[in-house]
């Protein structure tokens, strides 16, 4: 049996998830794409080349969580310090959750190392 070498992406996307919220399964699946979409539109208008070569890599993405709004506004800070595409994602508050709760931040997509000072040390969702 030949044993394939991992595949290694240049480009990511993290989206870090509140997980103190309680959310629904169907809930959070639905804030992290949010989350995803708003930030790759983000990188697509501002960091095109990035874009289109994450697109072309097969869009990685990395689900990861936190356990509160404050641990979510240190990721927007740290991204915006590293010069990184993100979104920040508010409920509309039409279903389980208050208007305007944060729920998630997606970061990237942009090259791994960088995203990974950001967010590198987070667990996995």
């Amino acid at each position: 049996m030949r044993l394939l070498k991992p595949r290694e992406f240049k480009y990511k996307q993290v989206i870090a998830v509140r997980t103190d919220l309680g959310m629904s399964k169907g809930k959070m699946a639905v804030q992290v794409a949010h989350g995803a979409v708003s930030a790759a539109e983000r990188a697509r208008v501002s960091q095109q080349e990035i874009f289109r070569s994450w697109l072309r890599e097969g869009q990685k993405k990395v689900a990861v969580r936190v356990s509160s709004e404050d641990e979510l506004m240190e990721l927007r800070r740290l991204a915006v310090t590293h010069g990184l595409p993100f979104a920040l994602i508010r409920d509309a508050g039409m279903t389980e959750l208050p208007p305007g709760t944060t729920t998630v931040i997606g970061i990237g997509p942009a090259r791994s190392e960088d995203v990974d000072k950001v967010t590198g040390n987070l667990k996995l969702l």
